[in-house]
């Protein structure tokens, strides 16, 4: 006689497993922020915070980058999560701190990992995705993302979106906005020179031509000319004390 299978849920203690397909909901993940249409508004609030962390990722979540008028029409349920999170992705200060310090393929991981919960698959996803924002733009490029197959399957209309894989390093959020392509286009740091009039040299030996050169006569002059008209101050004051007494 044989036994009966028991039904369980497969389980592994390896935590560094890459998993490609969609989020199991039992699997231990980070908290799902859905909006519901009884929500209280410390709810909302902290959805809102979550889709601000997930798109603009833990370094940039700054007071100047908020979109009130987004989060306006979120709040009295005018738009939907997905609609907020493109405008996000589409916003000025998303443009400037994220699309325009990178290259096409630092993008494509970007966006993948902010937008759709996941690393690319391949080299060859990201040269193939690159070449669309190369020709259709950045925005287009956010539409074809979130009106995608992948996206309406994984967060649907009101679901913020998160990461859907183990993590194979660290988390998406700690992901930096820009890379060495950035960081090589900058400019050389240069040197510190602390300024030239405290750099005292003790050892070496009085010079009395190089102090003359060096020295700033204007200033001296002034100096000594207030001086002189001090002294005369004082000392008429003295007389004319003295001579009312």
């Amino acid at each position: 006689m044989s036994l009966p299978l028991l039904q369980y849920k497969p389980t592994t203690q390896n935590q560094r497993v890459s998993n490609f397909g969609v989020v199991d909901r039992n699997e231990e993940t980070s908290c799902i922020y859905q909006l519901g249409e009884s929500q209280s508004p410390s709810d909302v609030e902290a959805l809102i915070w979550a889709a601000y962390r997930q798109v603009f990722n833990e370094q940039e979540t700054l007071s100047f980058n908020r979109q009130t008028v987004l989060e306006t029409r979120l709040k009295n349920h005018s738009i939907t999560v997905r609609d907020f999170i493109r405008g996000l992705a589409k916003s000025e200060r998303f443009y400037r701190l994220v699309v325009e310090p990178n290259n096409n393929y630092r993008l494509v991981e970007l966006a993948l990992k902010r937008l759709l919960g996941r690393a690319p698959y391949s080299k060859e996803e990201e040269i193939t995705l690159s070449i669309q924002i190369a020709t259709q733009g950045w925005n287009q490029f956010v539409d074809m993302l979130l009106d995608g197959e992948e996206y309406t399957k994984a967060f649907g209309d009101n679901i913020v979106p998160y990461q859907r894989k183990r993590m194979t390093e660290r988390p998406f959020s700690f992901t930096p906005r820009y890379g060495a392509y950035y960081r090589d286009q900058l400019p050389p740091a240069k040197p510190y020179t602390p300024p030239t009039q405290f750099n005292l040299d003790f050892d070496r030996p009085f010079n009395l031509q190089t102090f003359l050169k060096s020295t700033n006569w204007g200033r001296v002059s002034g100096l000594l000319i207030v001086l002189t008209l001090g002294c005369v101050f004082l000392l008429a004051l003295s007389a004319f004390s003295n001579s009312a007494s």
